[in-house]
């Protein structure tokens, strides 16, 4: 198990992103939440089996149709056990 939060910048809000990743986390069994920033970016806690995370995280490079992603800033946490996916 791991934990992974990511704040994506560019043109991330307005395009279903957080609904994307909602979506993505069911289908791969990640925990998490994610939510918009007042600055305009998406912020995202991902946790779960390596290899599914690393997907999602992949998935929040690119965006889905419709966003520009500039940048990804990636760190590692301690997991807290999180069930299901939120968006906050």
């Amino acid at each position: 198990m791991v934990r992974r939060r990511l704040v994506i910048h560019g043109r991330v809000q307005g395009v279903f992103f957080r609904d994307t990743l909602r979506t993505l986390a069911g289908r791969y069994g990640v925990a998490g939440w994610a939510r918009n920033t007042p600055e305009g970016r998406v912020e995202t806690v991902l946790e779960g089996d390596e290899d599914a995370v690393a997907r999602l995280s992949a998935f929040a490079r690119e965006g889905p149709e419709g966003a520009r992603v500039e940048r990804v800033d990636e760190r590692d946490e301690e997991p807290q056990g999180l069930s299901g996916f939120s968006i906050r």
